[in-house]
């Protein structure tokens, strides 16, 4: 964001000194909240925030400047906390209620939203995660892999979906030329953990607490509360993709990962059918390729439009 004016223009006569008071009060509003969930007590300039909110906040017989002005600050702060919420329910639950809050804190003060959806939100906290191990030690491997799938999860649910190359395409251009795209809602991940059944564990306790919640009495309610183990170390292979508009997680053999891999970076068929190693015999393939293509994971290659950068 452009740093903010000294101070807000004291009437509003052009759409310049608009700007300059919708620039001042984002910047009053986006600013990390303190440990008591209040506004900065001083404003960038080092000036009590009670007389910069004066500036272009009036009063009411209730509330002063500053309060009023912090009621939007909570607004916005609180709204934040509540989608990377939404969007983390895996990390919660390895790293537990306090820790993460306190990571959530730290990644948006660091890394504050720059998207005008809060679908973005977590698009970099994988990033955040490893760059500041301290917030999730000892389990930090474990939070990236985590936030990389979770992050996954909201590629395949709204990612574009491009044209489907058809057999026909196949059939009729020699592998040594053939180049396919992945479509741009499929994620292929190379995990330390087995994260997929992870998180399918979290969603089942948290269906079973819901509709347990009216019985506080019944085993159900105690099953529900159950803190779920964190999984052990084992490198997992998984495609996140979607399929009649609903989420999937597909276990992938590696030979097949890195297939899929080679021809996500731009190899062409029979290259990236090398890259699946010796002993991966036809049939292995054939099956293979006849699941992605039912799947529609296939688009023309060079037509794969990843906005995701733009976007953040």
């Amino acid at each position: 964001m452009k740093r903010p004016p000294k101070h807000a223009p004291s009437r509003i006569r052009t759409t310049g000194e608009l700007r300059e008071f919708q620039r001042m009060m984002a910047a009053a509003i986006v600013r990390p909240l303190t440990a008591a969930d209040n506004l900065q007590p001083r404003w960038i300039d080092g000036r009590p925030m009670e007389k910069v909110a004066a500036e272009f906040v009036s009063p009411n017989d209730r509330l002063t400047s500053l309060e009023r002005l912090q009621l939007y600050g909570r607004m916005y702060w609180f709204r934040l906390f509540d989608a990377i919420r939404d969007d983390c329910p895996g990390l919660i639950a390895a790293l537990g209620e306090e820790a993460f809050a306190r990571l959530s804190q730290a990644y948006l003060a660091h890394c504050p939203s720059r998207s005008f959806t809060l679908r973005n939100l977590c698009s970099r906290l994988e990033r955040f995660i490893l760059d500041h191990p301290r917030l999730t030690a000892p389990r930090t491997a474990l939070a990236s892999d985590i936030a990389r799938f979770e992050w996954a999860q909201t590629v395949a649910f709204d990612g574009e979906s491009l044209p489907v190359v058809d057999g026909a395409t196949l059939a009729r251009t020699p592998p040594s030329r053939l180049r396919l795209g992945l479509q741009p809602y499929v994620t292929l991940l190379d995990l330390r953990y087995p994260i997929d059944n992870f998180v399918i564990r979290i969603k089942r306790r948290d269906a079973l607490r819901s509709e347990a919640s009216n019985t506080p009495d019944s085993e159900a309610v105690r099953r529900a509360v159950r803190r779920v183990a964190a999984p052990r170390p084992s490198r997992t292979f998984v495609a996140v993709h979607r399929h009649h508009n609903r989420l999937y997680y597909k276990r992938l053999d590696p030979a097949a990962f890195r297939i899929l891999g080679a021809l996500a970076r731009g190899s062409t068929l029979s290259r990236a059918i090398a890259a699946a190693g010796p002993g991966v015999g036809p049939a292995r393939v054939r099956n293979w390729f006849k699941t992605w293509m039912a799947l529609g994971w296939f688009c023309a290659h060079g037509n794969k439009r990843r906005r995701e950068a733009s976007l953040l």
